[in-house]
């Protein structure tokens, strides 16, 4: 892939522009433009042609000139001081207005002294912590026909896809990274290269499509740091953060951009191999791009606050991004890593938005009317044996709340449960049948995992 980029610099007058572009990409590069003031000011003397000038005009001259010129000399200043007590009263304000200048430059020197240690605090950080960032590839297996039918069949992993991860726990000659679910979902194999440029095979240890976050294992002989997390609830709109993944594969390995908290406790939809479903992100303008899936989101402390997972893509955005808060991968890390899995409440129905479904069969088949349709759950089947069968459900109800909420799809109804209730839990739901509204209990239970 990385073939179909290039770097491009190009000078006209007194503009520099590189580019970074993509063969046929309709994304717009940007340009860095240098403008270069000619800062050499003429000087004029002041020769044989004045002589006829006072010397109170002439010193109310250097005066002037000392008080808007930053290369006045304070020797000519104390002589010129001495013509008159006029002149003297002019000198007081030029020192004072010289003063004041000079206070001004200490302070601008200052802020950008203030400036430069910031830049250093984060360059010292994204060094440290740099070798607690890895790339991931994720290798799936492909079969390789033999020609004309001859031979026997083959196979091998290829690279499908890749992303990034950082290490987050190391104990007992082992090292954890935590990534994105998507990273890794359907490898028959998984590759992690670190800091040092070693290639190590990876063991996945769990992983949840839901909150499209994954748990890997790796041998630590190679892992000389490990990352902390942050309390993602102290983050602030407008603070600065910073990305560290591989966007676009290992060539732009531990690619580091820095941006903004642009919104906290964000919701957003996302399409997972479980479903659809609703996460609470961090919004960030920090550039993330194909590949910075599963790397951090840091403040400037160095702590992780977040996984970086998706962006907005569309032509007319722009530096919309959004990671997983570091407060809700921590108990999902932690589970994943003693259970390998998450353990969910189950009721054993599958499901569809009702407003999917047509009007005309609501009305005419469902038997709804008014201000039923289009609000609710469409249930599709009832799972066998299943809590939802146990209580009383059927293929074609509709649900309209659980526990006291209303719900109007299928992906709040799946917060609610997650969230709000655990396995063993009886729950209140309201459904809605041939019209009518009833009330069903249904004690919450684990689903049981199909062998492998």
């Amino acid at each position: 892939m990385m073939d179909n980029y290039r770097d491009e610099n190009r000078t006209e007058g007194q503009e520099n522009e590189v580019f970074l572009t993509k063969e046929n990409d309709q994304n717009p590069s940007y340009s860095a433009r240098n403008v270069i003031h000619d800062q050499e000011k003429k000087k004029r003397g002041f020769g044989w042609f004045r002589p006829l000038l006072g010397g109170v005009i002439g010193g109310s001259l250097a005066l002037g000139i000392y008080t808007f010129t930053p290369l006045g000399d304070h020797d000519s200043q104390d002589a010129a001081k001495q013509t008159s007590s006029q002149q003297q009263t002019q000198s007081v304000t030029a020192k004072s207005t010289s003063s004041e200048s000079n206070k001004s430059s200490t302070g601008s020197s200052s802020s950008s002294a203030f400036k430069s240690e910031d830049s250093s605090k984060i360059s010292n950080m994204v060094e440290d912590l740099s070798p607690a960032i890895v790339g991931i590839t994720n290798l799936q297996t492909q079969s390789n026909s033999s020609l004309f039918g001859s031979g026997s069949d083959s196979s091998e992993d290829t690279e499908s896809g890749s992303g990034s991860g950082v290490i987050f726990k190391k104990e007992n000659g082992k090292a954890y990274i935590i990534t994105n679910n998507h990273v890794v979902e359907g490898a028959t194999s998984l590759k992690v290269s670190l800091y040092d440029g070693t290639d190590v095979t990876a063991k996945l240890v769990g992983s949840d499509s839901l909150t499209d976050l994954a748990v890997l294992q790796i041998s630590d002989d190679h892992v000389t740091k490990v990352a902390n997390f942050g309390d993602s609830s102290d983050l602030r709109t407008g603070e600065t953060v910073i990305a560290i993944g591989d966007p676009l594969g290992k060539d732009l390995s531990r690619t580091v951009t820095q941006g903004i908290v642009s919104g906290v406790d964000r919701t957003v939809s996302m399409s997972t191999s479980a479903g659809q479903t609703s996460i609470n992100v961090i919004q960030t303008d920090a550039a993330i791009n194909p590949g910075n899936s599963g790397g951090p989101l840091l403040n400037t402390d160095g702590k992780i606050v977040g996984i970086n997972s998706m962006k907005i893509s569309e032509d007319d955005v722009e530096g919309i991004g959004f990671a997983i808060p570091s407060n809700d991968v921590k108990p999902i890390a932690e589970e994943l890593l003693s259970k390998g899995q998450i353990e969910r409440p189950y009721i054993g129905v599958s499901m569809l938005d009702l407003e999917q479904v047509p009007q005309n069969y609501q009305e005419g088949t469902l038997g709804l009317f008014g201000s039923q349709l289009n609000k609710g759950v469409y249930i599709r089947e009832v799972a066998s044996g299943s809590p939802a069968a146990k209580a009383g459900l059927k293929a074609e109800d509709i649900i309209i709340s659980i526990k006291g909420k209303k719900i109007n799809t299928g992906s709040e109804l799946r917060n609610i449960l997650y969230k709000d209730a655990n396995i063993g839990d009886t729950v209140e739901v309201k459904i809605l049948r041939n019209g009518k509204e009833m009330t069903k209990k249904i004690k919450l239970d684990q689903k049981e995992e199909t062998p492998s």
